[in-house]
């Protein structure tokens, strides 16, 4: 979410939307044609990310910023979970150990210290050939993936922009994401404009895998309308970007195509897009993992969530005739019964020493919704945050929270839960969680745990592909923080990266944040990896 515009309330009703979703099974409600095409406002070409120099920035002082919230109708209350794993399976989850330091509070590298300017952080990161690039609210860095040194970095992430003009260039906004398009063996990374008009979006490509070395760079507009909590995929045709939008009030999702194959060759670029009605918010698109494309052809897939249900888009891009692009669905797709976290998404997350609690996110799926095509059958998955202690009799009593995560298959006939559950073992606060699945089908899920008996830690757990369907094994902790936020700062987050490593396709790769010692704006964040034995 933005470093600007914080903790939006995502959700969705059953009717009244551009595309109106249906009850009952699976089921699609019908097609809309003809994107709205637009040539990006500018694009040039950055002959080498190492020869600039870090852009200077003001960091007198931290700004946390005030929610925007948008329509929340999703189920929420005391209602019990239909799908709650309250014990883990007994397995032998493979230990990430501590991991390696991110962005954070005392970080520093080749183009010298951060210091934090923004809260929350926004942690995201994304793993390459050779190298794993971690972007967070202001501020990017390069490591090299087997020495886990800083190879670039920190700097302002529009450094990344520098020499471009614009918003992009001078303004410095958040909302980052970071994806690798392991097709094409390239970085993408993307964050907002929005301190001036016309708000943008700032999209740049690396020419190479290097992702200090030379990049097309392109700004998007989407005029006097916020487009807030942008979240992008990578996909064969294009990449994908969903937003919020936000006019004097929500205007609902949009969903975005760029020219995939023009950008990765610094060509002029435009973008499509369908806006929804208020009715739909927290989209995202699907992200690629693993060697094996869709099918020829194939729709990227676009997912949220509703009332103990998931909503399903099929958004097919046609570059050559804007005409024959086409959106169908949402495909009403009924889950196991839940309650969102906190209330409907907000603040409740207990920590030690403080009552200060914080921000559940609970309103919206988490970043990434991860695609892989194994052949015999396609696979999504995804999670959010969900009411796990029933609390019925005693409102007061077992409200923790944990992760709802799915599996879903066949996307592009009848979309079916292959599994899912909610996973809490315990009354620990789990939430913010992150989900990809390895070339074998292991899942592996980060998350950040904390309670009133502990500091926000992070966490994780997974699953092989043989073991029962709708669990999860033990959970094992990358790093347990030693401090809590305070100073009534709720901001945390907003969304944590788990991705795969596009060379061997089994080693994952965790970041998120968390505090050494109580106090605001001096977070700290982690990156972490593993794999599980038998996959080779």
């Amino acid at each position: 979410m933005s470093a600007f515009h914080r903790s939006i309330l995502v959700g969705s009703v059953l009717s009244g939307a551009l595309l109106l979703a249906c009850a009952g099974p699976a089921h699609a409600a019908g097609s809309t044609t003809g994107a709205t095409p637009q040539d990006a406002v500018h694009h040039d070409r950055l002959p080498s990310l190492r020869g600039l120099l870090p852009r200077p920035e003001d960091f007198s002082n931290g700004q946390a910023h005030p929610a925007r919230p948008i329509p929340f109708l999703v189920q929420k209350g005391n209602l019990g979970d239909g799908a709650l794993q309250t014990s883990a399976i007994v397995s032998a989850l493979p230990a990430a150990g501590a991991g390696f330091e991110g962005i954070g509070e005392g970080f520093s590298g080749p183009q010298g210290a951060f210091t934090i300017q923004y809260a929350p952080p926004d942690t995201v990161g994304a793993v390459g050939a050779t190298q794993y690039v971690q972007v967070v609210n202001d501020a990017l860095a390069v490591f090299d993936k087997s020495t886990k040194a800083v190879v670039y970095g920190p700097v302002p992430t529009n450094t990344l922009w520098q020499g471009f003009g614009g918003g992009c260039e001078n303004n410095n906004d958040g909302d980052p994401v970071v994806v690798y398009d392991q097709i094409a063996g390239r970085w993408v990374v993307s964050q907002f404009s929005v301190s001036t008009t016309p708000y943008l979006q700032c999209v740049a490509v690396s020419a190479t895998s290097d992702a200090t070395g030379a990049w097309y760079r392109y700004s998007f507009s989407y005029g006097s309308v916020f487009p807030d909590y942008p979240k992008m995929g990578v996909w064969p045709d294009a990449y994908y970007e969903t937003f919020n939008m936000f006019g004097n009030t929500f205007q609902g999702a949009k969903l975005c195509a760029y020219d995939r194959s023009a950008m990765l060759n610094g060509q002029p670029a435009t973008q499509q897009c369908f806006q929804l009605s208020s009715s739909y918010g927290g989209v995202l698109p699907s992200d690629l993992d693993g060697s094996t494309l869709p099918p020829s052809g194939s729709p990227n897939y676009m997912m949220n969530f509703t009332s103990n249900a998931l909503n399903l888009w099929r958004f097919h891009v046609d570059w050559s005739n804007p005409g024959n692009t086409t959106l169908t669905g949402p495909i009403n797709i009924p889950v196991a019964g839940f309650s969102a976290g906190c209330s409907g998404g907000g603040t409740c997350i207990p920590q030690s020493g403080t009552r200060n609690k914080l921000d559940s996110l609970a309103d919206r799926l988490m970043f990434r919704l991860a695609y892989r095509n194994f052949g015999d059958h396609e696979s999504l998955v995804l999670n959010h945050t969900v009411l796990a202690g029933s609390g019925k009799g005693n409102p007061t009593k077992n409200n923790y929270t944990g992760i709802r995560w799915y599996e879903i298959r066949n996307p592009a006939g009848t979309p079916v839960v292959y599994q899912q559950s909610t996973y809490a073992p315990d009354s620990t606060y789990r939430w913010m969680g992150s989900i990809a699945m390895d070339k074998l089908g292991d899942m592996a899920l980060g998350y950040s745990a904390s309670s009133s008996s502990i500091h926000p830690a992070i966490r994780y757990t997974g699953r092989e592909v043989g073991d029962p369907l709708d669990t999860m094994q033990a959970e094992q902790t990358i790093l347990a923080g030693t401090g809590s936020q305070t100073g009534n700062l709720s901001r945390w987050g907003d969304y944590s990266a788990m991705t795969v490593d596009p060379v061997d396709d089994c080693t994952f790769w965790y970041t998120t944040e968390y505090l050494v010692n109580d106090g605001s704006f001096n977070w700290h964040t982690r990156i972490a990896s593993f794999k599980f034995p038998t996959c080779q």
